[in-house]
Formats: C-alpha cells, structure tokens, sequence
C-alpha cells in the first residue's frame, strides 16, 4: 500500500487538516471553473498546468503546503512538482477533505 501512496504522491499518511490549522498555504489546482464553483477556505488556484510555472511564487508562500484537487490525481502530480523543487507539499486529495 505505501508503494501505491507514493506513486500517487500521498507519501507518508500526514494530518493534512492539522498542517491547515497550524498555517500551511493551501493550493486547488483544479481547473479555474471547478475553483469558481466551490473551494476550500483561503486556497489559491494554481491550475495544474501551471504549476511548474509558478514554483517561484510558491517557494515564497507560508509553507509546508497542502494541495488538492477533485479526486487526489492532480494533487498528487502537483505535490510531486512541488517536492521535486524543494517545497516542503503534502497531497490533500478531494478539495472536499479541507472544508
């Protein structure tokens, strides 16, 4: 099961509501519609396909940070960008899990 988490990019099983409620930066790299019909609390939106473009503005958010999606694929895609550039990025899943 831990091989399949860390493909995901799920890593290590993290509170990621606690790492919310102690001030991480939550990113939604959903779509900017899917952003417009429903997000979590204070998210920004950095669609998926930009997130390799914009690892500058993200190494200067409060870290660690915690991002999601629809379903966890994109997020995990994401976290997996994000750690590879030195960002300290935990994969919330369901954008639902944070609200």
């Amino acid at each position: 099961m831990s091989f399949l988490r860390n493909l995901l990019g799920l890593g290590p099983k993290v509170d990621v509501k606690e790492l919310v409620s102690n001030g991480a930066s939550i990113i939604d790299v959903r779509t900017s519609g899917e952003f417009k019909a429903g997000h979590p609390k204070n998210a920004i939106n950095i669609p998926l396909d930009q997130i390799s473009n914009k690892v500058s503005k993200v190494q200067s958010m409060k870290q660690p940070i915690v991002v999601c999606c629809q379903s966890g694929m994109r997020s995990g895609q994401a976290a997996r960008i994000l750690k590879s550039n030195g960002i300290e990025a935990y994969n919330a899943g369901s954008w639902t899990k944070l609200r």
